[in-house]
């Protein structure tokens, strides 16, 4: 990954603590002045946004967010509606909850809403994603592939994501799901990018320099697969049990750090 990442973002693995000491949403609120910016819920990936958009609502008005607004696009047409539109356009965080990563893509990709967000976070908006929300942050995004399994050649589903972070690919529910074998096949199949797959109740936290610190109760795996010197990856035999040669893998808990620019992990 060659760009500097210049925006704030904080991508959780899905499942974060919404009951007890809450850690990793006392952290998302205590990027905000409590009293003064906008909180937006995009419950775009959801199919009950209306649900878990007033559970979320609660939640931050309880951590002391003065200010939320919720974003409900339930299909394409009000992605183009402008009151949509001014739901976003001045605030300072937009928080998007869990569901299917490509409805979000799907229902906004270039609507007047997508390039609202688009210059939103230009001009240093906070993006959270969770489950869903944290897959879409990158430029490419897993859209579907076998969890607990052997990793197989070209069994996994990829698409576009909202490119907020660049050169890297994030799995979500991580551990939980079993879900290192189909990082693996992105990662064989997109060598040039970095695999990221985030533990539940676990979050990164990536600063304006390119770096990330991990917060929460488990892990973060992140898999380099630019020195790969051998795979067997092809659309032939699909159902081919995935061979590579030489990746390198980084185990990560709370409080350590990586850099997305030189590749290299590191704890204070």
């Amino acid at each position: 990954m060659k760009e500097k990442v210049e925006e704030k973002l904080i991508i959780i693995g899905g499942a974060e603590d919404k009951k007890g000491d809450k850690k990793i949403l006392k952290e998302v609120c205590g990027i905000l002045e409590k009293s003064k910016d906008i909180l937006v819920i995009a419950t775009i990936a959801s199919e009950i946004p209306e649900e878990l958009g007033y559970e979320y609502q609660k939640i931050f008005e309880e951590l002391g967010i003065k200010n939320i607004r919720i974003l409900n696009i339930k299909d394409r047409k009000d992605a183009f509606n402008i009151s949509n539109i001014t739901v976003i356009e001045d605030a300072s965080m937009i928080f998007f909850t869990g569901g299917d990563q490509l409805r979000i893509t799907s229902l906004i990709g270039g609507t007047p809403l997508y390039s609202k967000i688009q210059e939103l976070y230009k001009n240093g908006c906070t993006f959270v994603g969770t489950s869903a929300g944290a897959s879409v942050m990158s430029d490419t995004m897993i859209v579907t592939g076998p969890d607990e399994e052997s990793p197989k050649k070209c069994t996994l589903k990829m698409a576009p994501g909202l490119g907020f972070i660049k050169g890297v690919i994030i799995d979500q529910h991580f551990a939980q799901r079993g879900r290192i074998g189909r990082l693996l096949v992105g990662i064989a199949e997109n060598p040039q990018s970095l695999g990221i797959g985030i533990d539940e109740d676990t979050a990164i936290i990536v600063k304006e320099n390119g770096e990330f610190t991990v917060v929460g109760s488990g892990a973060v795996y992140v898999i380099d697969g630019s020195n790969i010197t051998y795979s067997n990856v092809s659309e032939q035999h699909p159902d081919e049990v995935l061979s590579m040669f030489d990746v390198k893998l980084h185990v990560l808990k709370c409080g350590d750090n990586f850099n997305l620019l030189n590749k290299s992990a590191y704890n204070i």
